[in-house]
């Protein structure tokens, strides 16, 4: 039956295609342009489509908006200039009928003598923070749907980029350069938030499904390490992500069906004619009810079911400044039932019935003033709100009775982030900022075993407040040298501990193709909520609450980096870096319990009496060898060698449950022009990852057979084993059909994820039916099938 939905929906889009008349309707590419450290409009810049003959252009107008119009769908490299300013390169700019092209573009101004050093427009993928040295990289919404196997999730997306690693089919945790995901910050629009995932716990860093639609995102960046003084509360990585704004002079929608990402509609536009208004929203509901129906498997009989919506107002420009109201929020549920599993389901258990919901949202409002015509004030409010309730029945003997856990648990968060800017002169800028997060958490976590009394793990409902203030400056100490300069500092109400957070980065370029860069950061993170409200049962039956004494966990990275420019349209990166970690959590008795390795497993941390001796380290080698997308063709090979290693309170120095040791990630795609008038495009994308088995700690089999339940081993096997290397091959192919006569764009794609089905392992656990240490499989060969309209 899929073989004949997806022939019956490559019928139709041929058929319109063929049925559309031979004259082609051109499309609009506008947006932008403006100062790169100011945000200040820039007229006077000219935007040229590259290789087109006649040329096509057009020149940024007083307000910096520039436009071009009838240009005839394809992908096409742009490139802007202006007085005073580097030149920029847009590489790989993709025209369809169906929708206009808005991009944001930021020139830099030349620094110094113009003579001394002439870059090669300004990098690809270079971040939208201009106070970046090293690690970090930008990726746009049409890279995020291109990727074979990326399930059109950002966070699987970043999972190619150099020093991130991934393997794992069910859920979508980020682990950076050997770190627990747990260390990683979201930003949205400015706004801290929780990982924005359905299926999310409380303080969990990943789940199977995004919450975020890649049809509202616009460029985004993503840090690994040393990131600007702006960024805190995180040990490991950064995602800031931006939503774009809607059309401003016509509505467009988009209509998309996805097996896994589901059912979605997009609707945009002006709110009022002849300004700068917008609107944009989103709604998506999942569709893998369908794909059982259809024999595609999902992994295990369980059907996952979520829906979202995401938004965003954009106000124009105004007299008092602009305003943007922004937000996204999810529903998803499961239920897991001992009679409705086979022997495939990882997560089921045939004696035991499960079932979750969650809810995950925020909203934020957001002001931009202008201060004159080279500084602005910038302004975020908002709320986030993550709900999860579980319930878990293992089902027994009758005389035995039932074992029940429920979890419930409730996170609201109110924040506020506000910053000044100022570019004092082409050589200087300077940034100050200065954040709050108000928490308070509402949660519940008992159960009992076979008997009517609960035991309560958790029964908290606390407050606590997260300050923070930072300044950081951007300073071409000549044409050639940048220094990037900052301090941060948060102070966490709930024990009174303060940090002071150092970060410094220099920037040479050698010449006009190859530049070196050095930075240094600290970082300082607080420890999960659940962590610090987890009670400790003491002898007499009292409560142990000393957990919530716990200082920042902190972070030092050294990363040296080299960036080469060989040839047109490739780049050759090299990073080294050097991490240690410090102020840990670990137990007080001897152990080798460590909350480096949280978010390992899916359960939350149960441990009390801890203190902060732990420490830590991350070392590694990372290569990036990227060709952008030219002819048709684009391809990105990343390689990471590196080391995670911890101490817990028995000074014992182990490998850390991420600790993979390498992982290696090739990328390769073809466009291929097709039609009489070369208007629409077959592509063809590949990807293969090879990634080193981690660490785990063996079952005790004759304990678990005991206890009737999982058992590890002792501290001396403490990760002591490691799972096989992990090895995925997956296969994109779509076509695009742009209409001669309309503004309509389809595009239909199968994506064929794991094609060799290779059997990844997930984990060697017990099996409470075998009373044996079995193998779980990760997911094995699935297609995923996405039709898209756009009009």
């Amino acid at each position: 039956m899929k073989r004949i939905v997806f022939l019956l929906l490559l019928a139709a889009a041929l058929l319109v295609s063929y049925r559309s008349r031979a004259q082609t309707t051109g499309q609009t590419i506008k947006g932008l342009v403006f100062d790169r450290q100011s945000q200040a409009p820039l007229p006077g810049v000219n935007l040229i489509v590259v290789g087109l003959s006649p040329q096509k252009g057009a020149t940024s107008d007083g307000e910096g908006h520039v436009r071009i119009t009838d240009v005839t769908p394809g992908r096409y490299d742009l490139k802007a200039s202006g007085v005073g300013y580097k030149e920029l390169l847009l590489p790989n700019v993709l025209v369809t009928a169906g929708k206009q092209v808005v991009l944001e573009i930021g020139l830099e101004e030349y620094a110094g003598a113009l003579q001394e050093v002439v870059v090669r427009g300004t990098r690809k993928n270079a971040t939208a923070n201009e106070m970046t040295t090293v690690s970090g990289r930008s990726f746009s919404m049409e890279e995020a749907s291109r990727y074979a196997g990326g399930r059109a999730d950002p966070a699987r997306l970043v999972a190619n980029f150099a020093g991130v690693s991934a393997p794992n089919d069910y859920r979508n945790d980020i682990i950076v350069r050997g770190n627990s995901p747990t260390g990683v910050l979201w930003r949205i629009e400015g706004l801290n938030v929780p990982s924005p995932n359905h299926f999310a716990t409380l303080s969990a860093t990943g789940a199977p499904v995004t919450l975020l639609n890649t049809n509202v995102l616009r460029s985004s960046d993503f840090f690994t390490s040393a990131f600007p003084a702006e960024y805190g509360n995180a040990t490991a990585g950064v995602f800031d992500v931006g939503l774009r704004n809607g059309t401003t002079d016509k509505p467009e929608h988009t209509l998309q069906f996805g097996l896994f990402t589901g059912l979605e509609a997009v609707s945009e536009g002006p709110l009022r004619k002849g300004g700068n208004a917008s609107y944009l929203v989103a709604y998506r509901y999942s569709f893998t009810g369908l794909a059982k129906e259809l024999g595609i498997p999902i992994g295990s009989t369980a059907i996952p079911h979520y829906q979202d919506v995401s938004f965003k107002i954009n106000s124009g420009t105004t007299r008092v400044g602009r305003f943007t109201l922004f937000g996204v929020g999810g529903l998803s549920d499961i239920a897991i039932k001992h009679d409705e599993i086979d022997s495939s389901d990882v997560f089921a258990d045939p004696r035991r019935d499960t079932y979750s919901r969650s809810k995950l949202g925020f909203v934020g409002l957001r002001h931009t003033l202008r201060l004159g015509k080279d500084a602005y004030w910038n302004t975020v409010l908002g709320t986030s709100y993550s709900g999860n309730a579980s319930r878990q029945d293992t089902l027994q003997e009758p005389a035995t009775g039932v074992r029940v856990r429920e979890v419930n648990s409730r996170e609201t968060r109110y924040s506020f982030h506000t910053v000044v800017n100022a570019k004092l002169n082409a050589r200087f800028t300077a940034r100050a900022g200065l954040q709050g997060e108000f928490y308070q958490l509402n949660l519940l976590l008992r159960d009992r075993e076979y008997t009517p009394d609960w035991n309560y793990v958790w029964d908290s409902k606390r407050n606590t407040q997260l300050w923070s203030a930072y300044l950081q400056a951007r300073y071409s100490l000549t044409g050639r040298l940048t220094l990037n300069a900052g301090v941060r500092t948060q102070h966490l109400t709930l024990n009174q501990h303060t940090s002071l957070e150092p970060r410094l980065g220099l920037q040479y370029q050698i010449n006009e193709r190859s530049s070196l860069s050095a930075a240094y950061g600290y970082h300082s993170q607080m420890q999960p909520l659940n962590v610090y409200f987890y009670r400790g049962l003491l002898p007499d039956g009292q409560y142990d609450e000393s957990n919530q004494q716990l200082d920042f966990t902190t972070s030092q990275h050294w990363v040296l980096g080299y960036d080469l420019l060989p040839f047109e349209n490739w780049r050759i990166k090299l990073e080294a870096y050097y991490q240690r970690l410090s102020q840990v959590p670990v137990t007080r008795q001897r152990s080798s319990f460590s909350l480096l390795n949280e978010g390992a497993s899916y359960q939350q941390t149960e441990q009390g009496f801890l203190i902060n001796h732990g420490t830590g380290t991350n070392r590694g080698v990372e290569l990036t060898v990227e060709k952008f997308f030219s002819r048709g063709f684009y391809g990105l090979l990343t390689g990471s060698v590196y080391q995670s290693t911890y101490q817990g309170s028995d000074q014992i120095r182990r490998s850390t449950a991420f600790d993979g040791r390498f992982v290696y990630n090739l990328l390769v795609g073809k466009e291929f022009k097709i039609g009489r008038l070369k208007q629409n495009a077959l592509t063809v994308d590949y990807k293969v990852t090879h990634a080193g088995g981690r660490p785990y700690t063996p079952v005790d089999l004759a304990a678990s057979q005991r206890a009737g339940k999982e058992v590890l081993l002792g501290d001396s096997d403490a990760f002591s084993q490691r799972l096989p290397d992990f090895f995925r091959m997956d296969i994109k192919v779509g076509v695009t059909f742009n209409s001669k006569q309309k503004k309509r764009t389809h595009a239909i794609y199968y994506d064929l994820q794991n094609v060799t089905n290779n059997q990844n392992v997930f984990a060697r656990q017990y099996n409470k039916v075998t009373r044996q240490v079995n193998t779980a499989y990760q997911i094995g060969f699935i297609p995923n099938f996405v039709y898209k309209l756009q009009f």
